[in-house]
Parts: C-alpha cells; structure tokens; sequence
C-alpha cells in the first residue's frame, strides 16, 4: 500500500476517496532511559533511547492507519501527517505519543 505526504501521486489517478484513517501509538519511556538522555542533553548530543522509542511508535501509527484504510478497501493513503507528542506523568517520566492520519483512497 502507497502511503504519502502529498494530496497526489504522480500518474496516478485518484479513482475514489474512501475516507479518513488514522493510527496512534503511545509509548512509555523507561525512567532509566530518561534518566540518561536528560545526562546527554546536558553534556551534548543525541539521545538514541527515544529516537529509537520514536521511530517504533511512528511505524506502529503508519502500521495502524494502512491496516485501517486496508480494511476500507484503500490501496493507498494520501495527505499523510504524522505528529508527535510527549505526555508527562507525574515525576516518573512520560510517554510518547506519535499519531499518522491520511486519507484513503482508490489509484
């Protein structure tokens, strides 16, 4: 299944619009992790603990949304946009958030 950014895809035609989809992921970061990455974010570079927890939810919001249009009938979405979040619990650390949305259709 096609998944892209853009409203179209070049030559192909859009034959029928299906609908909205989405998928969202929610993650929890472990509290040593992030107790790690706050240690680098002080001292300099890059946290590879949460782009590694980011780039499994984002797959699992995509993996969601084209299971979804799938379901539909889709064979590919459009308009795709993926936003993150991070939501704070308490003084124990927090969780990610990724949410993918589309538009299902029909090329």
């Amino acid at each position: 299944m096609l998944v892209v950014t853009t409203d179209t895809i070049e030559g192909r035609p859009v034959k029928k619009t299906l609908g909205l989809v989405s998928g969202e992921a929610i993650l929890g970061a472990n509290i040593f992790r992030d107790f790690f990455a706050g240690i680098r974010d002080i001292v300099g570079g890059r946290s590879a603990a949460y782009e590694e927890e980011l780039r499994k939810a984002k797959d699992i919001a995509i993996a969601e949304m084209r299971q979804q249009a799938a379901e539909m009938g889709a064979n590919a979405v459009v308009g795709v946009d993926l936003d993150y979040e991070n939501i704070t619990v308490g003084q124990t650390g927090g969780m990610l958030m990724v949410s993918a949305s589309g538009t299902a259709v029909v090329v």
